[in-house]
């Protein structure tokens, strides 16, 4: 394999750059060529195609978001779509594919392994909800993030005796909540995959109080519903001074943390070698147990399903009160 191809798609994650990086030095070291794809599967379709150098990924791994750009392509679901993409890497030349993202992503390097076409994924979300992997490229700088600004809510929380919910990004996964409710103390940390008790909620609220509390830390992921949602249901309840922040998009933004660049890094570079190695492709890269592992990309979307580490929640429900 002599020319391969980058692209990122989806939602933008800290240490995607990294990836992309770390995909053009590895196969300049190999002796491959790197075309890089804006704008996703988007891009692709349209042919927005360009030869990547050394100098082009030069001081791109401090950067977050994606300098390759993404956008949402819905059309690629479609079988003309999918050979239309395939008609413009064979324009180029390329003869594989590395696609970084998250679950939509991977259903789209899908698609083309179906069609026969080498690809090869990887995992990058800040959401950490990809199948055949423990943690995605994203998650660790998310999850920090979020962790800074639940310590700025609570010395205001404290400040003025006040029940705060930080809703935090997972549509349907409840890891970013977790981890960093954990890591922020937080009262109570609210997540998709777990039943909860808007009551029971209210009374843990009333018995930290009752111990002499100053503060409540609420984590909500998105998925359950809204904080604003949340907080008028608590105050049905009762008059907690509830507040709510919601951090949206402040998640995906920044220079990503060690750990991600790391990680990101080791999945590039290793993304190059399975290419390289198993021309057939249709393959994705992940961690497990901290060891990196290489999953067949069809068998882990039908038959893997990401589970978030729950124990966190139940440690953090003896450790919170």
């Amino acid at each position: 394999m002599k020319r391969i191809g980058i692209l990122t798609s989806g939602g933008d994650a800290p240490g995607m750059n990294a990836a992309v990086r770390a995909v053009v030095r590895k196969g300049i070291h190999e002796g491959i060529e790197v075309y890089g794809i804006n704008y996703g599967f988007a891009g692709l379709v349209a042919g927005d195609i360009r030869k990547l150098t050394r100098r082009d990924v030069g001081d791109k791994i401090s950067r977050g978001g994606t300098f390759l750009y993404s956008a949402r392509y819905p059309e690629f679901k479609t079988k003309e779509g999918q050979l239309k993409g395939i008609e413009q890497l064979e324009k180029f030349g390329i003869e594989g594919l590395v696609v970084i993202g998250g679950d939509g992503s991977y259903m789209g390097a899908y698609a083309l392994t179906k069609h026969g076409y080498p690809t090869v994924g990887i995992p990058g979300t800040i959401d950490n909800d990809i199948p055949g992997t423990d943690f995605t490229i994203g998650f660790d700088t998310a999850i920090n993030t979020v962790l800074d600004a639940i310590d700025k809510i609570r010395d205001t929380a404290t400040s003025h005796v006040r029940t705060f919910i930080v809703e935090v990004m997972g549509r349907n996964a409840g890891d970013i909540a977790l981890w960093s409710g954990v890591a922020g103390g937080a009262e109570q940390i609210i997540v998709p995959e777990m039943d909860y008790s808007i009551e029971e909620v209210a009374d843990s609220i009333r018995e930290g109080r009752e111990k002499g509390k100053k503060h409540s830390i609420i984590v909500l992921a998105e998925g359950v519903m809204s904080g604003p949602e949340f907080a008028a249901k608590l105050e049905e309840i009762d008059n907690f001074h509830v507040r709510v922040s919601v951090l949206g998009h402040i998640q995906r933004g920044g220079s990503p943390t060690a750990r991600d660049r790391v990680l990101a890094s080791i999945f590039g570079s290793k993304a190059v070698e399975v290419l390289k190695e198993h021309q057939e492709g249709g393959l994705c890269i992940g961690i497990l147990d901290n060891k990196i592992v290489v999953n067949d990309i069809i068998d882990t979307l039908e038959n893997k399903k990401h589970v978030p580490d729950l124990e966190l929640y139940k440690l953090n429900e003896e450790i919170s009160k």
